[in-house]
């Protein structure tokens, strides 16, 4: 194995384990905004509202993207162990 292909196999674990973080840190990260504008809108400044409607998001965004997100990461683990052979030689 040479430095640059195992350099080429990290590269895409970790665009995998982004691709896999984005979509709940997309909601979390527009929930948040939401809630400040709401926060700035009616002088509110409680620092725990901000919490819970960013988990509610977050993990409503972990139920509706599960089903995709389980299917990249086992094409991503099936790819892995299908060409160890491979990668071993």
């Amino acid at each position: 194995m040479t430095p640059e292909f195992v350099t080429g196999i990290f590269m895409h674990a970790i665009k995998t384990a982004i691709m896999l973080a984005g979509p709940m840190l997309a909601v979390g990260l527009i929930v948040g905004i939401l809630v400040s504008v709401f926060q700035a809108a009616t002088q509110i400044n409680e620092m725990t509202l901000v919490f819970v409607p960013k988990m509610l998001g977050v993990a409503l965004a972990l139920l509706v993207f599960f089903p995709w997100m389980m299917r990249v990461i086992s094409d991503f683990a099936s790819n892995l162990f299908i060409n160890l052979p491979m990668y071993i030689h």
